[in-house]
């Protein structure tokens, strides 16, 4: 700021000793107020240059320290990122055995996994300053300024250090791929490159005889974009996966975010771990948030087992909507989404959480499963349930009203996608496969073969099933909204085909 104050007053001078008639020193002093102005694009000072968030491990400022005890979900990651950081703990017994340390640790996984929160609990726990950055702070349209704000960054991290008597620093750099993709992609824009040179520089510069040891610990949702001169040993020698939770690992994020909120006594968090399978850590803490907000609008003094449900919903889907569709395309929709439900109910019983008409988002309604447990592994069986899942949308309205609509879009996109995962996996009639060897209009004509077959079973199974569709149809018309409990009951109700 001092600066940009300077380079203001400098050339109000220049105005004001114009005016006073100095001629003959104009020239010097537009060309020093010239310089000026380039030295301060060099140090990233103007044009949007900003500076480094700075966070300490002691909590000075910013965000305070959180500890890996407060991090949900991830054991595994936990703890082979702990055992890294041990050889920044125990340096001494390292440097005994001759064990070279480690410059860089990469953390890789989908967004909202807490890979962030890892970073500041390897700071706590290697008692450590921690500077972070993300990747698009160091590219700017000036040449130079990237690589420059990488030197300013290793060097704060060790002055820092230095001046809170610490004898390590963690730097960290999230959206690394930003920062970090391979070289010549950029033709353009050689900023990216010698950005990138910078901190291979840096880091090659890390050696254990210095006074602060450096650590850098990268994050990024895509670690296929990284140049491999990063991910060699040497630079980012360790790489952690920092996946999803598990139904364990969801349960314990609910807990840990569940603390301080006033929760129902018919809320059940492994119920509600179940039923939010794929969701993040993120996800899960917008979930117990927004019951939250959903029980203050309602002046409830606890957060009901109600109250997650719908949130659950609009995590997933977003807002309701106040539009409401024509009674001709609810009608639609309500067979097309019991459609859906009854393919899976009768594929995998128990298997459907809930249905409903109440528009979210970019949907008019939907139908919600419920995992039996984290699936790792898929049978041919499995998927082909899958597709017919898929299918059974269209396959109603087609039997009701003799027609299809643009509604089966995503479905079919989704159906597609599974025909081919099971092609190359070696479960269709083409045996095993490359996918690299095997002509598209092959791959195209194989999964249209299956969507075929499973299309085909799909409309026999709905058409013995009629009446449960009827019946559970016009009751969702009726309700908006049908519990994975209630369309069993219906389906008991029914009655059943002479086949079964």
């Amino acid at each position: 700021m001092r600066r940009e104050v300077t380079a203001g007053l400098g050339l109000a001078a220049l105005v004001f000793l114009g005016l006073q008639g100095l001629h003959q020193l104009l020239p010097v002093l537009v060309l020093a107020a010239i310089l000026g102005m380039v030295f301060l694009m060099a140090q990233g000072r103007l044009a949007g240059g900003r500076p480094f968030a700075l966070q300490a491990s002691g909590g000075q400022g910013g965000m305070p320290p959180i500890g890996f005890e407060a991090i949900g979900g991830q054991e595994v990651a936990k703890r082979e990122l702990m055992e890294a950081l041990d050889f920044l703990r125990r340096s001494d017994e390292a440097a005994a055995l001759g064990i070279r340390p480690l410059k860089g640790i990469l953390l890789a996984g989908p967004p909202g996994t807490g890979k962030t929160l890892m970073a500041r609990a390897a700071a706590s726990y290697t008692q450590s300053v921690f500077l972070a950055a993300s990747g698009s702070q160091f590219v700017e349209m000036y040449a130079g300024v990237g690589a420059q704000r990488i030197r300013q960054l290793f060097s704060q991290a060790k002055k820092q250090a230095k001046k809170e008597g610490r004898a390590s620093a963690i730097i960290f750099i999230d959206e690394l791929e930003v920062l970090g993709g391979k070289r010549g992609r950029h033709t353009s824009h050689l900023e990216y490159d010698q950005t990138l040179n910078e901190l291979l520089v840096q880091m090659d510069g890390i050696t254990p005889s210095e006074e602060v040891q450096v650590l850098v610990i990268g994050a990024t949702n895509r670690p296929d974009l990284l140049d491999p001169a990063l991910l060699r040993p040497g630079r980012f020698d360790r790489t952690v996966r920092v996946d999803l939770p598990d139904k364990e690992g969801r349960r314990h994020i609910l807990a840990i975010h569940a603390q301080g909120k006033p929760l129902a006594a018919d809320v059940d968090l492994d119920e509600l771990a179940r039923e939010t399978y794929g969701f993040s850590g993120a996800h899960l803490e917008s979930l117990l948030n927004e019951g939250a907000i959903l029980a203050m609008r309602q002046g409830a003094r606890e957060i009901s087992a109600r109250h997650l449900r719908e949130a659950v919903d609009k995590v997933l889907l977003g807002e309701k909507l106040d539009r409401r569709p024509r009674e001709t395309e609810r009608r639609r929709v309500a067979y097309h989404e019991m459609g859906h439900a009854l393919v899976s109910e009768l594929g995998r019983p128990g298997s459907v959480s809930v249905v409903t008409l109440s528009p979210r988002g970019r949907a008019l309604g939907y139908m919600r499963q419920t995992p039996e447990d984290d699936p790792y592994l898929y049978t041919k069986e499995e998927l082909e349930h899958q597709i017919d899942v898929c299918l059974g949308g269209a396959a109603a309205e087609e039997l009701v009203f003799a027609s299809r609509s643009t509604g089966a879009v995503g479905d079919f996109e989704q159906a597609v996608d599974l025909a081919l995962r099971m092609i190359l996996a070696g479960m269709s009639s083409l045996g095993i496969v490359s996918r690299e060897l095997v002509p598209d209009e092959l791959l195209h004509q194989e999964s249209h073969r299956i969507l075929k077959r499973r299309e085909a079973r799909v409309r026999a199974l709905l058409a013995e099933h009629r009446e449960a569709l009827e019946a559970a149809a016009q009751e969702l018309l009726q309700e908006e909204k049908l519990s994975g409990d209630r369309i069993r009951q219906l389906l008991q109700a029914a009655p059943q085909p002479a086949s079964r």
